[in-house]
């Protein structure tokens, strides 16, 4: 640790991540912080620089990178636009409580104010979407900002944190004492309160689990997962949260979120004690709040979370648990079972429905997508990781794949598009030695499928399949259901993936007809580097529950 050595703002800032133990940065390069990309040249065999072709695409892979290690993600960008296309992925981290640092080179200090070149306000433009937003104006100061940042992207509700660098700033010579790495610190469930949520489960009768958010384990996971099992608790996991628990575990009762089942919903409806841990409980876990009244629910609601203002914010729980994830499913997996629960029917009734809910209506036109999640949940290893973004497409991805355990997806809980690509590729850099299989939608690709660039330039065997119907699937079935047959703005002209992929160096195929996927796939596991599948896909199936034509059909008056 250097503590009395002359060194520039640049060479302390990274020094102060590689103390703090960041392994990994994502960047799109700009004047604004040439010093720090300078350092960067000199902890290369400890900082692993990963350029990127948008500062989207850099947000996105910083972001996923947090939410498979736990550690901040670590993202640099130059001011200005570089800030602006940034600002989505710092949006994404916020909604899904992604530990975040975004780094934003700035103007010189005596230049500020007076709108220079690309000259923003940092602190207006990000205040509202990330935890802490600041500027640091005086080099010796970095230890102190930088250790800061940590503390606050990891600490309680989990989030994104932007640091301003003036570029002047970061060129001063300054002799400074680095900070020790930061440290977590965790609530602990008190023993009254796990006694109270035991003696609740002891008079209920139609007992369920909702697992989400952030700052998991997977000792956590495995934990909840014994929890459940010890009192023969169904359990569903929040919108896109579904890796909290391995889906092959009897007491799996499937995803609360978009495109539930609503055998799923009623069930929840129907409960009469919802231990909640994890969610805040927002729109898509809930269904658009309607599965829970407000502000005091109709079921006795235990709601736990890690972050003592998310409690009571929404919804007045019987039992608000203010805890760590895992410092609570420990405890609770340490809780004396029940001699005999009267809710085995229940539980088998939800787990027989979650069964049925995996069976699909074949489609008989084209890449029948029902039957491409049924090949790939038999035959994928375990530990794969399954990525996609937002849009129709992944209704088929959620509701047909089995994840088998923790951080095995990797999807966006703040429903935006473009993600797939990078997070993809942050997933292959974490987890080279596994599996990869990315989903797109032909809209969600094209948002950041330049990223295959950078895919082909790390040489990263990830699986694209791009789902294509030749439209914005998810905008043209609100359009049908509110406004049936007048089509507008939902339509897409599509590149050819297949020549796209191979002009980027991957290797492309097609697939028109169902049968041909397996063989295809195959060839894409075994290809060294990136590889693309384009699916054709019917237009007129819009979700996996119905179509374009009946969604028509039900808005047309009655005679």
């Amino acid at each position: 640790m250097k503590e009395t050595s002359t060194r520039s703002g640049g060479h302390v800032l990274i020094d102060a991540l590689k103390i703090h133990g960041a392994k990994t940065a994502f960047c799109v390069p700009g004047e604004s912080f040439l010093d720090a990309l300078d350092a960067l040249y000199t902890e290369r065999d400890s900082i692993k620089l990963v350029v990127c072709r948008q500062e989207g695409g850099a947000a996105y892979m910083a972001e996923a990178y947090g939410k498979l290690t736990g550690e901040p993600g670590i993202c640099f960008v130059t001011r200005g636009p570089g800030a602006t296309n940034a600002s989505i992925g710092i949006h994404t981290a916020s909604q899904d409580s992604t530990p975040l640092i975004v780094f934003v080179g700035q103007v010189a200090r005596e230049t500020a104010g007076r709108e220079a070149w690309q000259e923003i306000d940092y602190r207006q433009m990000f205040g509202n979407i990330a935890k802490w937003v600041d500027q640091i104006d005086d080099a010796r100061r970095i230890p102190e900002y930088v250790s800061r940042a940590f503390h606050i992207a990891t600490s309680g509700r989990p989030g994104p944190v932007v640091l301003a660098l003036p570029e002047d700033m970061l060129v001063d010579q300054v002799s400074v004492a680095d900070s020790p790495r930061y440290q977590r610190f965790e609530t602990h469930p008190a023993p009254q309160v796990m006694t109270k949520l035991r003696s609740m489960l002891a008079t209920a009768q139609r007992p369920l689990v909702m697992l989400g958010g952030g700052a998991w384990s997977d000792q956590a996971c495995k934990d909840i997962a014994q929890f459940a099992e010890n009192f023969n608790l169904p359990v569903a996991c929040g919108f896109r949260r579904h890796d909290l628990m391995d889906h092959r575990h009897p007491n799996f009762a499937g995803e609360a979120g978009l495109g539930m089942d609503p055998r799923l919903a009623a069930r929840i409806t129907a409960s009469d004690l919802v231990i909640a841990v994890g969610p805040r409980l927002g729109e898509t876990t809930t269904n658009a709040y309607s599965l829970f009244a407000i502000p005091k629910p109709v079921q006795q609601l235990v709601h736990v979370h890690r972050d003592s203002g998310e409690l009571g914010r929404v919804y007045r729980a019987d039992l608000m648990i203010h805890a760590g994830m895992d410092e609570f499913a420990s405890a609770a997996r340490a809780l004396e079972p029940m001699a005999s629960v009267p809710w085995e029917d229940w539980s088998a009734g939800a787990r027989e429905d979650y069964r049925n809910n995996l069976k699909h209506t074949p489609v008989r036109r084209l890449v029948d997508m029902g039957e491409v999640m049924k090949h790939l949940r038999e035959t994928l290893p375990a530990d794969s990781i399954v990525v996609n973004g937002a849009g129709n497409y992944t209704l088929w991805v959620q509701r047909f794949y089995q994840y088998r355990g923790y951080r095995t997806q990797l999807t966006p809980t703040s429903g935006t598009m473009g993600y797939e690509v990078p997070a993809s590729i942050a997933a292959k850099l974490v987890h080279p030695e596994r599996t990869v299989v990315c989903f797109a939608g032909d809209g969600c690709f094209l948002m950041n499928g330049q990223e295959l660039a950078t895919a082909r330039q790390h040489k990263l065997n990830v699986v694209f399949i791009v789902v294509n119907n030749g439209m914005y699937g998810s905008i043209r079935m609100h359009q049908e259901r509110h406004y049936p047959g007048r089509v507008s703005g939902s339509d897409l002209f599509n590149p050819d993936f297949v020549a796209l992929a191979k002009a980027y160096g991957a290797s492309g195929e097609l697939v028109e007809d169902t049968v041909d996927f397996a063989a295809a796939f195959a060839r894409a596991r075994q290809h060294d580097g990136p590889a693309l599948i384009e699916l054709r896909v019917d237009p007129d199936v819009i979700t996996p529950r119905t179509t374009i034509t009946a969604l028509r059909a039900q808005a047309r008056p009655a005679n």
